[in-house]
């Protein structure tokens, strides 16, 4: 049976911003230059709920020269992310889970040095932790565009921009209820008024205690009619799954009052 244990990481931003009183004088004197009103539009949109309730995307990333970063995009269907919560910053998406501590400083981000799990990948998916990792450090200018996208630049000139992505805390209103369920490694054929053959996961909910370990015997596999953000089922693979539960507010006639979203999984068996 092989297993895969994964961990995930507390993220987050604390913003701080002053200002000293201006100089008495004209009407010119008090009229700020426009880097130093640039500078002031940048530091009002650093708003850290705002940072909070987001996943950032990688969107584009260019080096001095202005030719794109390709080894940061090796993996084109999953982008890399960045995420904040108390004080950490998140990278995922990258072959090992990447984190560390964070403040921000008159506009600008100062990243601690990253820490990182240790496992291996492909080599051009190895090679992007080590793309990422040179260019996430120490103090990056920060800029919070109207669009919503977060900008980044290195003290080599490269730039990294980010788009916004609601985190579910967001899109549901407040946080969910953690739970385990446990995927059966087959599907099954289910009744279902408005799909022909539909066929259902098999899932049961587990426990488990604060030192990860397994209590009391769960239940049967039952048929799961709803779907879970972020996970694609492997036929033959049994999962345990940690997922984060949130209630609709208002749900359709037909649909479910309740969405589930991956956090993690927990462990992983192929079963013949």
């Amino acid at each position: 049976m092989k297993r895969t244990l994964i961990l995930s990481l507390p993220l987050a931003l604390l913003a701080a911003c002053s200002q000293n009183p201006a100089p008495a004088g004209n009407a010119d004197d008090l009229a700020p230059a426009p880097a130093a009103a640039a500078a002031q539009k940048t530091a009002a949109h650093l708003d850290v709920q705002r940072l909070h309730g987001q996943h950032w995307r990688l969107k584009d990333a260019t080096g001095a020269d202005g030719k794109r970063i390709d080894a940061l995009f090796v993996r084109a269907d999953k982008p890399v992310t960045l995420d904040f919560s108390e004080g950490r910053v998140s990278v995922s998406n990258t072959c090992n889970g990447m984190s560390g501590g964070y403040t921000v400083a008159d506009g600008n981000l100062v990243l601690s040095q990253l820490a990182s799990t240790r496992m291996a990948c492909e080599p051009s998916i190895m090679a992007l932790d080590e793309a990422l990792g040179s260019r996430l450090q120490g103090t990056l200018k920060t800029e919070l565009a109207d669009n919503g996208e977060l900008t980044l630049r290195t003290a080599q000139g490269e730039v990294l921009v980010f788009a916004p992505e609601p985190t579910a805390e967001t899109r549901f209103g407040g946080p969910g209820e953690r739970v385990f369920l446990e995927v059966a490694a087959q599907t099954k054929p289910c009744p279902h008024p408005l799909i022909k053959d539909k066929q259902c996961l098999q899932v049961r909910e587990v426990q488990f205690d604060d030192q990860g370990l397994k209590q009391g015997e769960p239940g049967g596999f039952e048929n799961f009619y709803d779907s879970i953000e972020g996970y694609t089922h492997e036929a033959g693979t049994r999962n345990v799954l940690r997922v984060n539960r949130f209630k609709v507010a208002n749900p359709p006639a037909d649909a479910s009052s309740q969405a589930y979203v991956l956090d993690m999984v927990v462990e992983s068996a192929v079963e013949k």
